[in-house]
């Protein structure tokens, strides 16, 4: 029997994360939900997920879009989420955004950290900067409501995913939320908490938000299809 849910993130040595956002997952989401990590590790973070009923693609480190398209690619659920492997996205957000989807408010659910706030103070200022103006760039071209462009913490409907072709890497975040916009998906979000990382980032800001404004024009200038 397909799962009715699929939870998809990339990970790279999060060994001190791991275990507590599985099992946080299947805390608030149920212990039958289907967990795809992709891995790239040099450490225990592999054995960790396997240990605990995830099913782990290991591949090389070809950074985040490539990892977490891989895993969107090999999930099989209904409803399909994405979050990160480093602890910050709470879990207990997750069945909202799969009520939403099951009563057909939505097509994405997008969690976002900077909704109706101020200062988000496990953010470094520098990302939320930048994420601000994000949003700001996706809400004016694309015509909806976006207060986070950049959250990795979604869930989608399944045919959201499938249908469309996800051609970004680091810019992977925005592309999942412009891309189903610009088709017509209804593209809903929720305020949701934000917890400081375990672990040591990956990102470096500067690069990333170079990468995530070329997003953001490119997939307004080219037309987005559905794979057919």
């Amino acid at each position: 029997m397909k799962p009715k849910i699929s939870l998809c993130f990339g990970a790279m040595n999060e060994e001190k994360a791991i275990e507590q956002v599985i099992k946080e997952a299947r805390k608030y989401l149920g212990k039958d939900i289907e967990i795809v990590v992709t891995d790239s590790s040099k450490d225990r973070t592999p054995e960790i997920a396997k240990k605990l009923g995830a099913k782990v693609i290991r591949q090389p480190p070809k950074g985040y879009g490539v990892a977490l398209r891989t895993a969107l690619e090999k999930a099989n659920g209904e409803i399909i989420i994405t979050t990160d492997c480093d602890n910050t996205y709470p879990m207990e957000y997750a069945p909202k955004m799969v009520e939403m989807i099951k009563r057909g408010e939505a097509d994405v659910v997008s969690g976002s950290r900077l909704k109706g706030k101020g200062r988000v103070n496990a953010m470094p200022w520098l990302n939320e900067f930048g994420n601000r103006v994000f949003a700001f760039l996706v809400s004016i071209l694309y015509g909806i409501e976006c207060t986070d462009a950049t959250t990795g913490f979604r869930a989608y409907r399944k045919e959201v995913i499938k249908n469309i072709e996800w051609t970004e890497n680091i810019g992977l975040s925005i592309e999942l939320m412009i891309k189903p916009a610009a088709l017509g998906y209804k593209v809903k979000e929720i305020p949701i908490e934000y917890r400081a990382r375990l672990g040591e980032t990956k990102l470096n800001p500067i690069k990333g938000g170079l990468e995530m404004i070329k997003t953001i024009i490119k997939c307004r200038i080219t037309p987005v299809k559905r794979i057919t």
